[in-house]
C-alpha cells in the first residue's frame, strides 16, 4: 500500500489510525505470517478493489482486506529468519547445517529484549527448517545451545532462550544457578553437570569446597528427595569429593542408603538408565554374600536397559549358569516377564547369549509371550504400545524359531492362545496366524472354524505306516534337533547377514519342519487297512489286476495297494496315484485309457484277484 491508499483507508475508517504504521508495511515485495494461512508474499494492493493479493503457499493470489490484515497478520522486516530463507536461502540452508546456533540467534535478535519461549521459537524455525527434518534438527541444535555461551538456556519450557549482552562460560552460569537455587534437587543437578569439567577447568576446581558442601547438605537435610534422588546426590557428592582430594565421612553413606534391600526395586526403576549399572555394583559390595539373589530379583522386575545391565553384570561374575536355570524356572513359575522375554527374543541370535537362551527358544517361550502380551493388554488402558506384540509382529522369523520343535497339538493349542489375546487387533492376528499355518496347515480349521474333512483319509499298509512313522520320528528326535544345535553354532560366528552356514541351516530348517508337517498331516488322516476288504467284481484297493495293452499286444499285471506302498520295480502302484486312480471301479471287459511312461494307452481289464488271496 503506498502513502495515499493509506490516508485513503484512514479517511473512511479513523479508527484505524493507531494501526498506519503497520498498514504502511504492506507494501508489495514484503513478507508476511498470517494467523491462519502461514508464511506468504505481499505481491501488490488493488486499489480499485481495495484488497491486498497475497501468495500463500496453499492459497496463491489470495485477496484480503487490509483492514482485517491488522489483527490477523504481520509484515516481516526484511532481515526476519523466514524472509532471508526466500531472499537469502544459500546462508540460511548454510546455518541450518553448520551453525545452528547462529541462526536461532538470528531469530532471537527479531523479539523484544531478544527472549523468546521454545515454543514461539519452534513455530519459526519449523517453516526455515522444514517439517520433516526439524525434529531431529531442533533436538541437536538444543544441545548445541546449552553449550553456548552466548545463549541462557531455559531450565523450563514456559521460560525463555536470551541472547546475552556479554557472552558466560557454561561452568559459570552454572556456578551462578547454583548459589542461587534452594531446590535441594536442582543443585545435585547442576553439580551433575559441574562434574563434567571438573578434571579439566582450573575455574571450577576453585569452587569445588563451595559445590561439594552445598550438595553435602541438601543430600543429608532435604526432605523433598526421593530415594533416588538422593542416592543419586550421594553419588555425586562423592565423586566431587574424590575429586577435590577431600576425605569421605559424609553422611547418610551410599551404603546406608542402600541398606534395605526392599527398597532396591523402586531405586532402580526411578534412576536414570544411566546410573542403573551404577546401582548394581553398590549392590554387590554392600551385600558381599546375598548379592546376587538381589541382582536376580531386580533383573525380574527390570525395563529397558536395566535388564541388560542386569544380565551382563551378573555375565562377568560368572553366573551364566545361574542365569539359564532361573529362566527356565521363571518360566515353568510364569514368572518370565514382558521386559526379560523381549530381551530373551531380541537377544536369541546374539554371539554373546547364544549358549545362554538356545534351550529357552521353544514353544512354551511363545505360550509365556502370549500370557505376557495378554496380561499387559488387560492392565493397560487405551492404545498403550506393547512391545513384545510388535516385535513377535515385525520379526518374521521368530515364530517360526519358537515353533520348531512344536507338534500339531501344541501349534494349534498356541494359535488357539493367540486368537483369543486381548493384545493384538484383528488384522494382525490374521498375519501371525498366517505364520502358524506355513508350518502347521493344520491351523487353517481355526481360521476358518471348520473341522477338517473327514472324507479325505488315506488308506496305507501297516508296513509303510510304520516306515513313515519311523521317518517321523527320526525328523522330530535327530534331523531338527541336529538342525538346531547347527543354528545355534552358526548364530556364534557372527554376523547373520553375511553368515553363509547360519543361512543354510536356516533354510535346512524350513525344509525339516515343512516336512515334518506334511507327515503329520499324513499321519492324522492315514487308516491302516489290511486289504482284505477288496473286491472282486470291479478294481479297488488291494486288487492285482491283469491288463492288456492293445498298442503293444501285450499283458501287463499291477498290485494296487495303500498310498504308500508304491513300488514301481516291482509293478506295485498306489491308489493316489494317475493310473492307480483311473484303474478304481473299473471292471472285466472295461477298457481304460491310461498313461504309461510318456504315452496314452488304451487296456482292457481281463482279471481282477485279490492281493491278499495271492499271498497266501
Amino acid at each position: 500500500m503506498n502513502q495515499e491508499a493509506v490516508q485513503e483507508l484512514l479517511k473512511r475508517k479513523p479508527e484505524l489510525k493507531s494501526a498506519k504504521a503497520k498498514l504502511e508495511a504492506m507494501q508489495p515485495g514484503s513478507y508476511c505470517i498470517h494467523r491462519s494461512w502461514g508464511f506468504g508474499l505481499i505481491k501488490e494492493y488493488d486499489e480499485a478493489d481495495e484488497k491486498l493479493i497475497i501468495d500463500f503457499e496453499d492459497k496463491p493470489g489470495h485477496r484480503m482486506d487490509p483492514a482485517f490484515c491488522i489483527t490477523t497478520m504481520d509484515v516481516l522486516a526484511a532481515d526476519h529468519i523466514l524472509a532471508r530463507k526466500q531472499t537469502d536461502t544459500k546462508a540460511i540452508d548454510e546455518m541450518i547445517a553448520k551453525q545452528p546456533a547462529d541462526l536461532v540467534i538470528e531469530l532471537l535478535k527479531q523479539y523484544p529484549n531478544s527472549a523468546a519461549t521454545s515454543i514461539e521459537l519452534e513455530s519459526i524455525l519449523v517453516q526455515v527448517v522444514g517439517d520433516t527434518r526439524f525434529k531431529k534438527w531442533w533436538t541437536a541444535t538444543k544441545k548445541v545451545l546449552a553449550k553456548d555461551p552466548r545463549i541462557a538456556t531455559p531450565a523450563k519450557k514456559t521460560e525463555c532462550y536470551v541472547l546475552r549482552e556479554e557472552p558466560i562460560s557454561i561452568e559459570d552460569e552454572l556456578l551462578e544457578e547454583l548459589s542461587g537455587t534452594r531446590s535441594a534437587r536442582r543443585k545435585i543437578t547442576i553439580a551433575d553437570k559441574l562434574l563434567t569439567t571438573a578434571d579439566t577447568k582450573k575455574e571450577i576446581q576453585s569452587h569445588l569446597a563451595e559445590v561439594l558442601e552445598s550438595v553435602a547438605t541438601a543430600v543429608k537435610d532435604s526432605n523433598q528427595l526421593t530415594p533416588a534422588e538422593r542416592l543419586h546426590g550421594a553419588w555425586v557428592r562423592d565423586d566431587i569429593a574424590k575429586i577435590a582430594g577431600v576425605e569421605n565421612n559424609f553422611e547418610p553413606s551410599v551404603m546406608n542408603l542402600v541398606a534395605e534391600p526392599r527398597d532396591l526395586e523402586t531405586i532402580a526403576a526411578a534412576l536414570a538408565t544411566t546410573r542403573q549399572s551404577r546401582l548394581l555394583k553398590v549392590v554387590k559390595e554392600a551385600y558381599p554374600t546375598e548379592w546376587k539373589d538381589i541382582v536376580f530379583n531386580l533383573l525380574k522386575s527390570s525395563h529397558g536397559k536395566f535388564t541388560t545391565d542386569c544380565i551382563n553384570f551378573l555375565l562377568e561374575h560368572a553366573s551364566a549358569e545361574e542365569i539359564s536355570d532361573t529362566f527356565k524356572r521363571w518360566q515353568t513359575e510364569q514368572n518370565l516377564r514382558a521386559d526379560v522375554l523381549l530381551w530373551i527374543v531380541k537377544n536369541r541370535n546374539s554371539r554373546k547369549f547364544s549358549t545362554l537362551l538356545h534351550d529357552l527358544i521353544t514353544p512354551r517361550l511363545l505360550s509365556a509371550i502370549f500370557f505376557a502380551i495378554d496380561y499387559e493388554a488387560l492392565q493397560s488402558s487405551g492404545t498403550r504400545r506393547i512391545p513384545l506384540g510388535e516385535i513377535l509382529s515385525e520379526d518374521a522369523d521368530l515364530i517360526p524359531d519358537l515353533l520348531a520343535t512344536a507338534d500339531p497339538e501344541i501349534a494349534r493349542d498356541l494359535a488357539n492362545s493367540l486368537m483369543l489375546n486381548q493384545g493384538f487387533e484383528e488384522l494382525t492376528k490374521k498375519s501371525l496366524l498366517a505364520r502358524f499355518i506355513k508350518y502347521f496347515p493344520n491351523v487353517q480349521s481355526l481360521v476358518a472354524g471348520e473341522a477338517e474333512e473327514k472324507d479325505d483319509r488315506l488308506l496305507v499298509s501297516q508296513e509303510s505306516h510304520d516306515r513313515i512313522v519311523r521317518e517321523y520320528e527320526e525328523i522330530v528326535s535327530k534331523k531338527i534337533p541336529d538342525n538346531s544345535k547347527a543354528i545355534a553354532e552358526a548364530r556364534g560366528h557372527g554376523d547373520l547377514r553375511e553368515n553363509s552356514e547360519y543361512k543354510m541351516a536356516k533354510q535346512e530348517q524350513s525344509l525339516l519342519l515343512a516336512q515334518k508337517t506334511k507327515i503329520e498331516q499324513d499321519l492324522a488322516k492315514a487308516q491302516i487297512t489290511d486289504f482284505t476288504e477288496a473286491p472282486l467284481d470291479q478294481i479297488g484297493i488291494g486288487n492285482v489286476v491283469t491288463l492288456y495293452d492293445k498298442a503293444s499286444k501285450k499283458t501287463i499285471t499291477y498290485t494296487i495297494l495303500g498310498a504308500w506302498d508304491s513300488d514301481p520295480d516291482n509293478s506295485i502302484i498306489s491308489y493316489k496315484t494317475p493310473m492307480g486312480a483311473s484303474l478304481l471301479s473299473q471292471k472285466v471287459g472295461d477298457e481304460v485309457k491310461v498313461k504309461i511312461g510318456d504315452t496314452d494307452n488304451v487296456v482292457e481289464v481281463k482279471n481282477i484277484q485279490r492281493y491278499v488271496d495271492l499271498k497266501k
